[in-house]
């Protein structure tokens, strides 16, 4: 009798161990933290208890710098993941690595999975395309810059609350009464190269680049020098001589500064929104970018940011087949919609979009759909997107050069012709390396 029990109970054993074997496992590398980390690691468990046969294994591997340093010395070293999140500025350099990379369109073709690029959100979906009509990536934490306010911080200044500043004028003329209330540090700006330049080019509709901002060869050469984007650095640097602007750091390094109600007003990602919902213990608003009025065509619309997640080459069939039908789970209107919600970034399907509006969430939340509104403008060949080769290389320029801006080293025009000489040199090199 005993002996029957040891041998029934060894089958079970035998059955759990092959059910466990049987489970594929994908390596997902992400740069994710805090609450954005909780929600890669929620979709990640929501995914595996939805079905058997995949586990997926979410990994932070530190900032997007440091991420992709790390993929490609692991593709190298044969042991790459199969997923890597990799932020937008790095596509141009991931689109060039042709034998480190599998298509997501083909990905998802050769394992069957019901894929419709067109029910993507156009702008977000362009960007990741390759010229053949493929998409390259996922687009997954797809972002874009919007504009968050204080509002308790504005109530003490004597500003209106219910509606942001709209145009630069009103931003200075609003960091001055803040000043005057008290306020420490009236504006910051996170991403300031993002914000302040490249979406900045593309909100007044002017180029950031030659060649459709790089979209269409990799001749493409910068032309951050023109007068507005002179005359814009220099307003910018006149507000940090007066204590109207502070700058707060690099990256999302200044985005703590707003949690905290230490900075009132802050240019940075829609992605920003699921950490200023939980932690901000101040009412705050939501709202387009600032312009300058007396540009013609201003404002157009805003580029994508965040990042899309690349499938690694060199995986077995039933491992791709796994990274497909993940991409498919977090592709679904619900997922979708959740997600956007919970984070700030873009709902990157129509039907995502048009489930939370039905759901009352904009209404519920005014601002929320800045991101999605001001992406989905009309779009112009100056405000497509950017995508450059060396481009990590060309923000860190961009810090480096309007830090000495901000510590009154360099005039606005120095550090722009800066900017382009050395960030030419970038593109050139970029050139001669990927003329096949």
């Amino acid at each position: 009798m005993q002996f029957k029990h040891l041998a029934a109970a060894a089958a079970i054993a035998a059955s759990f161990c092959a059910t466990a074997q049987a489970q594929t496992e994908i390596q997902w590398w992400h740069s994710m933290t805090a609450v954005n980390g909780e929600w890669v690691n929620d979709l990640a468990k929501q995914f595996n208890e939805s079905q058997k046969d995949y586990k997926i294994v979410p990994t932070y591997k530190g900032t997007y710098d440091e991420s992709m340093t790390a993929s490609i010395a692991a593709f190298r070293a044969g042991n790459a993941p199969h997923i890597l999140q990799v932020f937008e500025v790095g596509t141009a350099t991931m689109m060039a690595s042709k034998g480190a990379i599998v298509p997501v369109g083909k990905v998802m073709q050769d394992a069957g999975a019901q894929f419709d690029p067109a029910a993507y959100i156009p702008a977000v979906a362009g960007y990741y395309t390759a010229p053949n009509g493929q998409m390259l990536s996922f687009p997954f934490n797809s972002s874009t810059t919007i504009f968050y306010f204080n509002k308790d911080a504005f109530k003490a200044a004597g500003l209106p609350t219910d509606k942001a500043p709209t145009t630069w004028p009103e931003v200075v003329n609003a960091a001055a009464k803040l000043k005057a209330s008290g306020h420490k540090c009236p504006f910051t700006t996170a991403w300031q190269n993002w914000t302040q330049v490249e979406s900045f080019s593309a909100w007044h509709n002017v180029e950031f680049a030659s060649k459709s901002n790089g979209l269409q060869g990799l001749d493409a050469r910068l032309k951050v020098d023109s007068p507005l984007h002179v005359r814009h650095i220099e307003n910018l640097a006149n507000m940090a001589k007066q204590g109207l602007f502070v700058y707060k750091g690099r990256g999302n390094v200044p985005e703590a500064s707003f949690v905290s109600g230490e900075c009132a007003m802050i240019n940075t990602s829609s992605g920003f929104y699921g950490n200023v919902a939980k932690n901000a213990k101040f009412a705050y608003g939501l709202a387009p970018l600032p312009y300058y009025p007396d540009v013609q065509g201003a404002p157009q619309n805003t580029v994508i940011g965040g990042a899309s997640l690349w499938v690694m080459a060199g995986k077995k069939p039933a491992e791709y087949k796994g990274v497909a039908e993940f991409f498919k789970f977090i592709s679904t209107p619900e997922v979708q919609s959740a997600s956007h919600k919970r984070t700030g970034y873009l709902p990157v399907t129509k039907a995502a979009y048009e489930l939370t509006e039905k759901s009352g969430f904009y209404q519920q939340n005014p601002g929320t759909d800045v991101a999605v509104t001001q992406m989905i403008r009309k779009v112009t060949d100056k405000s497509r997107g950017i995508r450059l080769g060396n481009y990590v290389q060309i923000r860190a320029i961009e810090d480096e050069e309007l830090e000495q801006v901000w510590a009154g080293k360099k005039t606005a025009k120095e550090a722009l012709d800066t900017i382009v000489k050395r960030g030419n040199e970038q593109l050139e090199r970029f050139q001669k390396a990927n003329k096949s």
